[in-house]
């Protein structure tokens, strides 16, 4: 089974223990262009054999934010609000995972972006976020 990530994805930029635990996860770009990428693995596949509906949120909840983060420079600090999720279909083991972000709207206050989850050009997950912007 094919474990690499795809070609131009690195390493994630930034992670925690958390991240590392469900990982691994990769990037390439920064801001609007930021796409976040997993490879299934067996640890991400619930007991009939597909990808868990809490590492699809964990996976939109990182590449919202870090693509609304680093939009600017330095990094806007944000904390989530809120997502909505909508689930349209789902990966398998070996499955290459991308996002792919639009940012509505970056304010002083609060940051607005949708996105989706990718298996080829197959739409999987649809999720709404809302950030807060916090003091650094």
């Amino acid at each position: 089974m094919h474990t690499e990530p795809e070609s131009g994805f690195l390493p994630l930029f930034r992670s925690s223990p958390y991240l590392n635990r469900i990982g691994p996860f990769y990037s390439k770009g920064r801001g609007r262009e930021l796409s976040v990428g997993l490879r299934v693995l067996a640890h991400h596949l619930n007991a009939r054999g597909l990808v868990h509906g809490g590492v699809f949120m964990s996976m939109a909840d990182i590449a919202l934010g870090y693509a609304m983060a680093t939009t600017a420079d330095p990094p806007i600090s944000a904390v989530t609000s809120s997502l909505t999720t909508d689930f349209a279909g789902t990966a398998k083991l070996g499955d290459w995972i991308e996002s792919r972000v639009d940012i509505q709207k970056i304010g002083r206050s609060l940051c607005f972006a949708n996105l989706y989850l990718c298996v080829a050009d197959q739409r999987i997950v649809r999720v709404s976020g809302v950030f807060a912007i916090s003091e650094k």
